[in-house]
Parts: structure tokens; sequence; C-alpha cells
């Protein structure tokens, strides 16, 4: 896959290594918008790739470099995300302008994309993230309707667990305990929940701690293969 060159002046040098992959949408009504903002002097926002609709894959900012990308974040201790990521915009209107379905080619193009990237760098799964994960009181993107379990039947993210489930009835301290341990930033509690069901529950997004989400994140936090 070859990305088609768009530079953008919006970048700095990094301070950490690579660990992360941070997965977007882009929030406008259309992609040329959303690549013209990237590449803005002014906007001072950017990205390392952008993917659009079709399938076309943007290169912004060279992977070596530090893109603007993840703001205010946090993610597994880490606070300077955008040292420690390569973020890829997708472009879909968002929640504010139409919020739809991510069309086949660009979920491929975002696959071969994430396969090459985390291989690249030995990412593991646990941070292949969306920007609601590590920002979850500002942002919900790329939403409940990014089809992560198409990443994850390839060993490319985290994977929903369905199977052998325990409810380990956690009381809500004990939980956010938990979910923190995960990677969440818990200091916006109802935030950090919803931000885990649009991930890992995105059909019942109500902010509330379940027997279900106990469940989830039970299970996530027992050890991965691999390390991931």
């Amino acid at each position: 896959m070859q990305p088609a060159q768009a530079p953008s002046p919006n970048f700095d040098d990094r301070a950490l290594p690579i660990s992360m992959i941070v997965l977007h949408y882009t929030g406008m009504e259309t992609g040329a918008a959303a690549l013209a903002r990237l590449c803005d002097p002014e906007a001072k926002v950017s990205a390392h790739y952008l993917v659009e609709e079709d399938g076309t894959v943007f290169a912004l900012v060279d992977e070596d470099k530090r893109a603007w990308h993840a703001g205010r974040s946090h993610w597994r201790g880490v606070t300077d995300v955008n040292s420690a990521s390569i973020g890829i915009e997708i472009v879909n209107p968002g929640h504010e302008f139409g919020y739809r379905d991510f069309p086949e080619a660009q979920v491929n193009a975002v696959i071969r994309l994430v396969a090459a990237i985390k291989d690249r760098y030995s990412i593991t799964r646990g941070n292949v993230v969306g920007h609601s994960d590590i920002a979850p009181t500002r942002k919900k993107d790329p939403g409940e309707l990014f089809p992560w379990w198409k990443l994850s039947r390839l060993r490319l993210a985290l994977p929903r667990p369905t199977r052998g489930l325990m409810d380990p009835h956690w009381n809500e301290a004990s939980f956010l305990l938990a979910l923190e341990r995960f990677g969440y930033d818990v200091s916006d509690p109802c935030a950090a929940i919803r931000a885990f069901q649009r991930r890992f529950r995105p059909e019942m997004i109500d902010g509330e701690m379940d027997a279900e989400c106990r469940m989830i994140l039970l299970a996530l936090l027992l050890p991965q293969p691999q390390g991931d």
C-alpha cells in the first residue's frame, strides 16, 4: 500500500518511543475539508494518516515525528500520547454531522495500515485504541459503529470477550480501580465507563457499571497471549 502524499506542517519532535496506534474519525462534513484542516498551519492539528471512505490513504506526517492528534489524553500511564502514538484519521462525519457506518473499502484500508504499523513497532493489541479511550471526557470517536471486531479477529486489537465470563461482583470503587489498571483515565467515572462501553459494549452506552461491564473488564484484564 503506497499512501498519497499530503504533507502537513503540524508536527514536532517525539519525546517517547512509538507504542500506540490511535484511531479517530474526522468529524467533518467531507474528507476534503478534513484533509485541508489537518494540513492548515493555523489549525494546529494533524495526524500521520487519513483514510478516505473509498480506501485512499493519505500520509500527512512522517512516522518519526509527533503529529498533533490526541490532545489532552491519557492511556496506561502515558500522558504525552502524541509522542507515543501513530494517529490515523478515518473520514466520517461523526456524531455532529450524521454519523454513519464505515464503508468496507475504508475499513479494509485501515486494517492494512494498522497491521503494517503494529508490526513495524511491535505494538500490542491493548495499545491499539480509539480517541474516546484516551480522552473519555472529550471524545466519542471513532465511535460505536466502528467495527473493532474486524480488527480483533485479525489480532490487531483486543476482542470483546464473549465466553467463560464470570461476574467478579466489584463495587463501583473496585470497578474503577480495575478500569484504571486496564488503561483508562477514571477522573470522570461516568465518562470513563461510557468510553469503555463504546469500545467493548456499544449496544448500550449508559455510563452505568453493570454485571456485563464487570465481566467484560475482568476478562480483558486476564493475561493475553504473547503479552499483549
